[in-house]
């Protein structure tokens, strides 16, 4: 029998559970989580402009060439894609203004794992092993939380199936850990982000922002902590009462 205050928490846990999932897979899923903006407006030369999203596209995987790219196009950056900004459709005449559509390209898996160099493109300059830990890190953590989140839920069901709460507890310490994934993965995306300007010089001064992504991202991570603390409470509190309800039949 469970007490209706920590049924109460245990939905409300559940929920904000369910919050965090959904945001953190949606921030995963799209490329806002950083975006460059040059100021003003980069010209539109349409020779050197099809040049450089040709390379973009169809180049090899090169950080300082896509990197530079995204600045001088107003590129956004997100954990599994790199976007520009390109005419959405081309004349054969110069338009003043024309409207802009973004072109994105995803990291390939091989690519998730590349190895980073203190100069950036160039092998010869040795691994940056910090640089390469923080990209990895933001490409792992992610799936561990939604991992660990999973597995809570298995924990869960089972332990409606057994009517215990007792199980609850291994739930909370999940999504604890989860939290810490979610938020490790901003951690290693802005550090990562910060570190990249410092060897990747651009061409043209670009100003960065924190896109929409990222803020899902960073917001799941305390939901996952107070679905975390809810699940604790609520396993804890209605052992002490059962452990003091036993002693008192006995008694």
């Amino acid at each position: 029998m469970v007490d209706n205050r920590y049924a109460t928490a245990l939905v409300i846990g559940s929920v904000l559970s369910l919050l965090a999932t959904v945001y953190l897979s949606v921030a995963v899923g799209t490329q806002h989580w950083y975006q460059y903006r040059i100021r003003p407006a980069p010209s539109n030369n349409a020779a050197n402009t099809s040049e450089l999203v040709k390379d973009f596209i169809n180049g090899d995987f090169n950080e300082k060439n896509y990197s530079e790219t995204m600045f001088r196009l107003n590129g956004t950056l997100g954990l599994w894609w790199r976007c520009i900004m390109v005419p959405s459709e081309t004349h054969w005449y110069k338009e003043p203004n024309p409207k802009m559509a973004s072109q994105c390209v995803s990291f390939t898996l091989p690519q998730q794992f590349a190895s980073k160099y203190r100069e950036p493109g160039n092998e010869t300059s040795g691994e940056d092993l910090f640089r390469t830990y923080m990209w990895r890190g933001q490409f792992l953590l992610p799936l561990v939380s939604v991992a660990l989140v999973f597995l809570s839920g298995l924990v869960g069901v089972c332990a409606c199936l057994c009517r215990s709460i007792t199980p609850t507890l291994g739930v909370g310490v999940l999504h604890l850990l989860a939290g810490l994934c979610s938020l490790g993965t901003v951690c290693c995306f802005l550090v990562g982000v910060d570190l990249l300007p410092h060897n990747a010089s651009p061409s043209e001064a670009a100003e960065g922002a924190l896109g929409w992504s990222l803020y899902l991202a960073l917001i799941s991570a305390p939901l996952q902590m107070m679905a975390a603390a809810l699940f604790l409470w609520a396993a804890r509190s209605h052992r002490k009462s059962y452990t003091r309800m036993t002693a008192y039949r006995v008694a």
